[in-house]
């Protein structure tokens, strides 16, 4: 990271934020501060490919958009990186609004869980974002809780396991046989 980062002296504003360019770290941006987080690892990078792939044909279907790592702008000064958005928007540009997303998923990572389970699906749920998606990823299985939105917090309506088949008719209709992202091992 560079000294330029560290030595910040104010707030960041979105201006600044964009400035930054692409960069291997992922950083979002939360009320003036950045939150900088290493590049995903490979099974949480493979797990968030396997959903895009897998919901890409229904959210097409559904006139929607499946991005991975796109920034979210949840608020003026808050723009986070979620694994994978289902939106209502167009391939133009760097950043998808809250309003327009439909479907947030996050794959929660082990030096991070605590910001994905509970600080993440606030900060979405604050935006209005209508469903989350959070995936759990225990030794050698997946578990996928989707969550919709009531009031101000998102509500569990189902978990799905390997062997099962996570189905929903909202945001858009679609179904996802646990298994397949289970993937390719090695080692």
């Amino acid at each position: 990271m560079s000294v330029a980062l560290l030595e910040h002296p104010e707030p960041w504003s979105e201006e600044e934020f964009f400035g930054l360019g692409e960069t291997s770290n992922r950083i979002e941006l939360i009320d003036g501060s950045l939150w900088v987080s290493p590049a995903p690892g490979k099974r949480h990078q493979h797990l968030a490919f396997l959903l895009a792939r897998g919901l890409y044909a229904p959210a097409e279907q559904a006139g929607l958009l499946v991005l991975q790592d796109v920034n979210l702008r949840l608020a003026t000064g808050r723009i986070m990186q979620p694994d994978v958005v289902v939106a209502d928007t167009d391939d133009i540009g760097t950043t998808v609004e809250a309003a327009e997303a439909k479907l947030v998923i996050e794959v929660v990572s082990p030096s991070n869980a605590g910001t994905d389970r509970l600080l993440k699906p606030q900060l979405y749920a604050a935006a209005g974002i209508g469903w989350y998606l959070r995936v759990e990823q225990p030794e050698d299985s997946v578990e996928l809780h989707l969550q919709r939105l009531a009031g101000d917090h998102y509500v569990p309506v189902t978990v799905a396991v390997p062997g099962q088949e996570l189905a929903s008719a909202e945001p858009f209709p679609f179904a996802l046989e646990v298994a397949s992202l289970l993937g390719r091992r090695r080692g």
